[in-house]
Parts: structure tokens; sequence; C-alpha cells
């Protein structure tokens, strides 16, 4: 929700400075997300008299101006049809930046005539679209002055993030209500005009009292449509919305002042009266956006004898809105159903700034005021005659009221408000508060003094409040939510039981020991678009009402996500990037019934080592690296590293040959990893080897439950014994199946074995290739004899046997 402090101060009669509104409105709740002041990029433009047009001597559609901004006459190269003598306009002088393309004006030679500066158009200090011509300014407009001053541009922008609850604030006059409640200034009152109409009001009626119960409308004959005045065009401009016409204008500034959506029909497209009903099968309507939209008997529409023109509450239809010809208009001030029209929005995927407030919930009891404010509008800025009203339905206005104690304010939020100032609260904020007096009664002759109970009568632009929780909000908000203290919960004597599941430690221990490991943690979407799903194989989960078409698919892997958040930082110029992430794979279809799957991915890219005069050139990451992230990140979640097997290529994200699953047994695989494919890496940007890994947290068997005692540490007692083996084996053979077989040769003695060093070339034969392992060996009680040292290393060498190897002498 946007808007200007001028415009916030037509409301609110406040002496407050900006600073002070923006600390208020964070104070009570209504999050200020941004604050800009166009002035300030307009601070380099002045208003300058041409004093002479000359032709450009190499150049037929230039002209060379003399131009005076206060300072003495400048010579300026200008393009512009407009440009003459004795025109006043906005001059930008060298050093300036052009707010519409950031372009640094500068002294130059423009077709071999020297320019100092320029004039500028409205387009290019971002004013409007106009680009046809330079700035026209009164003639009487002071030379020298800064321009944005003279113009009243210096005005910041508000920015507010309003909740879904907070339907109130969805207007200006919303905002400065809750900020004249807060202390922060009075709010002014709302003038509404009193409309003496000719003739009887227009043919409006309402068959969908679900959707549509109010159906309010007045006509206005005689109309002279156009440009609307400085002052609209200004408020309007300010925060983003293009103006378009008087009439559309008027329905966006009421919209945005007072939060009351409006519609204005041309009566001229019109056959018949207008109806409020729910939509047939197959009805088409073409909206204001340009599309067409099918609607059903679920959505509430308002058509005529001929045709549908107006989604109810949502978007008005192409055809019947105002025109630059139009002459007679129909106003429509109408009262939707909250749900109806957020059902609507949902089924065809159209968003409007009238949905968002109807949505909502709009004032009920507004309808009479908010279309006798749009009619004089309408009959000050382009004139007409307005009929009476027709007031078909009846609007939801029926008072509701709400039992409350002010004793709960503080037993809810910790904050004690004086009685008499949560009455004054509550009243400033429209509720009407009744009840409260105090009571005395006599018992053995001691007076026992009571209070009764309040009874809170709910405003109609309210909607959210719905029982006692809702009034302490409004008063702890109005008090300052900066005022409520962090008070810890009690905690209850002796030591407090684990909260955590399993599966969360296990997530826990995963993230701390990649942050130790080097790896930055990314949080992302668990979104994606359908393209970036199709990359890893497409995804089964499509939302039907997304956030945006980007946001469509729930992910089938987190690889998208890191690969597009590599993406960012390489763009920002990092030359190493490794990130990892702990979030959730969607799926359907899965056995156990659930559609959520818990997982580990991490990515590695550009340099692993930088350049250096020790090191040579950069060195990136390789699929090994991959593989050592995962067989560290595995055994921090408790996976059974030792019993891993290494199976061939990962799934088609990666890179064939380069890449392979660790698995327990063929069926469970616990992680893939290795190089990405090149093709899913150049969809999203990146170049040269990126190497990632996702690790299933799902598919590691879950330990038996041992209590929360932890394991004693037991350290050997005897020192480790390491014997290496070099074994000629077959080119094909894997080297981990080796070491398996060699680890498996006597699972009590031998506790690790590891390959490091692997020999192609002479003295081993065509088709063969010599691996060297290393095997520990850990005594328990008593040393090794050398007998039983024979042994082993004779089970280690008939392991390798048979798997075709042989000890290579």
């Amino acid at each position: 929700m946007k808007f200007t402090l001028s415009w916030l101060k037509s409301h609110l009669n406040t002496d407050a400075d900006l600073p002070t509104i923006l600390k208020a409105l964070t104070n009570i709740g209504l999050e200020v997300e941004g604050v800009e002041n166009p002035a300030e990029k307009l601070g380099a433009f002045r208003i300058a008299k041409v004093l002479s047009a000359a032709p450009h001597p190499q150049a037929d559609k230039l002209q060379v101006l003399s131009v005076d901004a206060g300072d003495g006459p400048l010579q300026v190269v200008c393009g512009a049809p407009n440009a003459r003598e004795g025109l006043v306009g906005v001059f930008g002088s060298p050093g300036a930046v052009v707010p519409s393309n950031a372009m640094v004006l500068k002294v130059a030679a423009i077709r071999g005539v020297e320019s100092n500066g320029m004039m500028c158009s409205t387009r290019e200090l971002e004013l409007g679209d106009d680009h046809d011509g330079i700035i026209e300014l009164p003639a009487d407009a002071p030379l020298g002055r800064v321009y944005a001053d003279w113009a009243g541009l210096n005005d910041p922008v508000i920015d507010v993030s309003i909740t879904p609850n907070r339907q109130d604030c969805m207007g200006v006059r919303g905002i400065a209500r809750d900020l004249a409640a807060a202390g922060l200034g009075t709010l002014n009152a709302i003038i509404v005009p009193i409309i003496d109409g000719m003739g009887d009001g227009p043919n409006v009626r309402t068959e969908d009292m679900d959707g549509c119960p109010a159906f309010y409308a007045r006509t206005v004959k005689g109309v002279t449509n156009g440009t609307s005045p400085d002052w609209m065009s200004k408020r309007l401009n300010a925060i983003g919305q293009k103006p378009i016409s008087t009439l559309v204008d008027i329905t966006n500034y009421i919209m945005i002042d007072l939060g009351r959506p409006l519609h204005v029909y041309d009566m001229a497209t019109l056959k018949g009266g207008l109806v409020a009903r729910k939509g047939k099968p197959g009805e088409q309507v073409v909206a204001l956006n340009g599309k067409s939209y099918t609607v059903d008997e679920t959505m509430t529409v308002i058509a005529d004898d001929a045709a549908v023109h107006d989604i109810g509450g949502i978007m008005g239809g192409e055809h019947s809105g105002a025109q630059m010809g139009t002459t007679d208009v129909l106003i429509e001030c109408a009262y939707f159903t909250p749900e109806r029209i957020a059902m609507t929005g949902q089924t065809l995927n159209l968003s409007s700034d009238a949905r968002g407030r109807f949505e909502r919930g709009v004032d009920p009891a507004f309808l009479d005021d908010g279309l006798s404010i749009a009619t004089d509008l309408v009959v000050k800025l382009c004139g007409g005659t307005p009929s009476a009203a027709t007031r078909a339905g009846v609007p939801p206005v029926a008072p509701r009221t709400i039992a409350y104690d002010p004793a709960l304010c503080e037993g809810l939020a910790g904050v004690h408000v004086a009685d008499d100032e949560q009455r004054a609260i509550l009243e400033r904020l429209g509720f009407a508060v009744e009840g409260g007096e105090v009571s005395v009664d006599y018992q053995d002759g001691t007076p026992v003094y009571g209070r009764d109970g309040w009874t809170v009568t709910v405003p109609s632009w309210r909607r959210d409040i719905d029982g006692g929780p809702d009034l302490v909000e409004e008063v702890v908000r109005m008090v300052g939510l900066d005022k409520v203290p962090s008070t810890p919960l009690p905690r209850i004597p002796g030591v407090a039981r684990p909260t955590a599941t399993p599966e969360q430690m296990i997530e826990r221990r995963v993230r701390r020991t990649a942050a130790a490991r080097g790896l930055s943690e990314a949080i992302n979407w668990s979104f994606l678009s359908e393209k970036e799903a199709a990359s890893v194989g497409g995804g089964d989960w499509t939302l039907a009402n997304p956030i945006s078409e980007d946001l469509k698919v729930m992910r089938p892997s987190l690889l998208p996500g890191l690969l597009s958040a590599t993406r960012r930082n390489m763009d920002r110029g990092a030359t190493s990037v490794r990130l990892f992430e702990v979030g959730r794979r969607y799926f359907s279809g899965q056995n156990d019934g659930s559609w959520e799957r818990a997982t580990v991915g991490f990515l590695l890219a550009g340099e692993k080592i930088a350049r250096g005069w020790q090191t040579g050139k950069a060195q990136g990451f390789a699929a090994h690296d991959a593989k050592a992230e995962v067989l560290a990140l595995l055994a921090a979640a408790g996976a059974p590293v030792g019993n891993l097997q290494n199976f061939g290529e990962a799934s088609g994200a990666y890179h064939p040959g380069q890449s392979g699953t660790l698995r327990l047994g063929p069926k469970v695989i616990l992680a893939e990893y290795g190089v990405l494919h090149p093709s899913l890496a150049k969809q999203f940007g990146l170049t040269g080897p990126v190497v990632a890994a996702e690790i299933f947290l799902d598919a590691i068997p879950a330990k038996r439950k041992a209590g929360f005692m932890r394991a004693p540490y037991a350290p050997p007692v005897l020192q480790a014994v390491k014997r290496d083996f070099a074994f000629v084996v077959p080119e094909a053979l894997e080297a981990d199946a080796l070491v398996r077989a060699a680890r498996s040769a006597d699972k009590k003695a031998i506790v690790d074995a590891r390959l490091f060093d692997v020999f192609v070339g002479r003295g081993v034969d065509e088709g063969m290739k010599s691996l060297a392992i290393e095997i520990t060996l850990q005594p328990g009680e008593k040393s090794f004899s050398q007998e039983e040292l024979d042994a082993i290393s004779a089970a280690v060498v008939k392991a390798a046997e048979k798997l075709g190897g042989t000890l290579r002498g």
C-alpha cells in the first residue's frame, strides 16, 4: 500500500515529521517496507528559459538553443519539436543523472556542435509517458529554481505492508485513523456531499444475495471525460498508478484514498438494466486487461440483458468501461462477499487492486457515502447531471458486539494498560464501549467492590475483530508493540525432556557439519518453474494457485534452487561458491503415503584452489570432492558409511562417467553425487565443472532407541597396525569393490581399508591395473602375534583373488 506524505496529511492533522510517522507506523504493526522521495533524483534539474533557437548546421532535426537556468546562457543541442525561443522548461546541467536511464550528462559535441546538458521531457524525468517534446512550464516560473521544489514533487512516498487481516488499512484514511488513535494527531472529518439527484435512479438489481448482497448505483449524464487535474494525477503517478482518464482515475483515487473500489460503465454500451447474478457455464467476458475469461455458476458477474460486463468485485469489462468519448455513465458501488471474491480470483488466476480489497472485506456501511463522494467528483471534474441513487439489496451492516474484560490485556500480552486508557484507545479506533461501572456489595458489613464487564461494539470497517484477544491486540498496537516485554516462559524444575525428533536431530548435525566444512547455507523456495522442474526430470505436484509462474511446481530436487543461487553469486563476482541446503523434495505415489522427502543438497562451483605462486593455475572441483563431502555428511547423519557401496552413474542431472551413487545394497540409495551434466549447468548460466550431490536423509536406516545416555568413550589401549598391499586387477574392476573385499576379510581385526595408489603402465599387463590399499588392524587386549598377522594377510589376499586380483611382486 503506497501513499505520499501529503496525501496522508490530508486525512491526518499532525505536525509530526517523516521519521516520527515511520516509527509510529512500525510500532502500531504497519510495517514500513520502503520510503522514496522523487525529489531526491531531481535535485540537479532546474527551471530554465530558452533565449534563442537556431537550426543545427549539420542536422535538420536538431536545434542549437541558448538556455538560461539562472547562471547565464549555455549552449544546448536539442531535438525536441516544441523547442523554441521563449519556452520555459526543465534543464539538466552537466553532472546531472537522468532518472529514466541513469545517464550522466556531460559536455559533449553533437554532430560537431558543443552541448552543455539537456532540456528534459516528462518521460526522461519519470514523471509521465510523454516523450514527444520537452516539458513546457508557465512563463512566470522562476528561473534557476530546483524544478522538484517548485512543482511540489518533494513529497516522500511511503510503502506499507498490510497484513491480510487489516482490510481497514487498504485506504489512506484507514492508516490515518490508526495513527490518530496512536496519538500522532487528529483525524480530519470526512465530508460526504449531499447529491440532489434528478430523475429516477438506474435499473440495477441483485439476484445473487450470497455473492453480492447490495448493489448501489447512480447515473450521471452529460459528462465530458478528459485528463485528470494535476493534484489527482500527481498523487496517482507518485504511487505508480498510471492516470488514464478522469472517470477512471476518480475510481482509482477513491479506492486508494478511502479503500472503496468502484466501477464506471459507459451507458451507451449497455442494453437494459444491470443485474448482479451468478455466472452461467460457458459465459465469457473480455476484462479491462484485454484477456478473455470464462465464468461459471460459482462466480458473481454484472450483466445486462445481452452479455456479461464485469467479473463482480475483481475487474470490469473492456467493452463497457469509460472511454474518452463517454458522455453518460453509471457509477457502481456494490458490496461483494469476501469468500466469493477470493474463490473467483483463485479459479480465474486473476488479481487486481479491487480484488485485494474486496476479498479482505470492505466497509459495508460505506456504500451510500462512497457513491456520493464518487458522484460529487464526477460532477465537479467532468460535469453532468446526476440521478437519484438506486439501492438494490441490503449490505451486512448488523452491529457485532463482544464481551470484554480489560484484565485480559495483561493476561494475554503481558502489558499493563489502565482501564481508562484501554477505553480511550478503543473509542479512538471507532469502537463503542459500554459498561465497566464499579459496583459495591456488602458482606457482613464489609464492602466488596466489583466491576461490570465491557460490551464493545465493533465498527463496520473492522471485519477482522472477532473476540477479546483481537481487542487486546488493538490496545497493545496503540500502546506500541515495542512496549511488549520479552518475558521467558517459566522453566519446570529438573532436567527438561528433549523436544526435537530424531529426524530433526539428524538435520541439525548435518547442518553443523556442512557449515564446519566451509559450506554456506542457502534457503530456497520449495517451488520451481515448470522449466526448472523439467531440467531435473519434472515434478509431480503443480500448484493450482501459484504465487507466480516461476513458482508453480513443488520441487522434486534441491539442485535447481542451488544452481540459481550459485549463478546469482557468480554474477556478483564470486570466484568460489560452496552452498548447501537442508530441505524437502516432493513426490506423489509413495508407498508409505508420505509425499515429503528430507534431503540435503550441496553444490561446489568455481575455484577449489585459487591461483598462486605455489599452486600455479587455479584448480576446479572434481567428482571426488563431492564424494568426500557426501561421506562426511552421511557420517554426521549416522549412516553406516563403512558398509556403503559405490554404484555406477547417477541420475540424468549428472555427467555420465563422472558421477555415482552410494547405496546400502543394490536398492537403497543414500546419495548421488558427481559433476553435473554440462547442459544442466548451461541452462542456469554456469560454465566450467560444477559438482553437486543430494543426500536422501529419509533413506538412512533409523537407529534403535538406546535411551539418552551416550556410549562411553573407550579409546583402544594398544597401537594400531598398518599393512600395505598392491594387487594387479582387471582394469574394469572398481577400486571400491577391492577395498570392501579387503575390509571384509577379517571384520574383527580390520577396522579400516583405503586406496592410496593406482598405477597403469610399465610392469603391468595391458587390460590390468595396480591398486595399492592400506589396511588398518586394531588389536584388542593383546598385540597381534606374527602368526595372526600372517593369517590376516592371507585372508586379504584370498579376498582379492576372488575378484580376479593377484598380489603384485
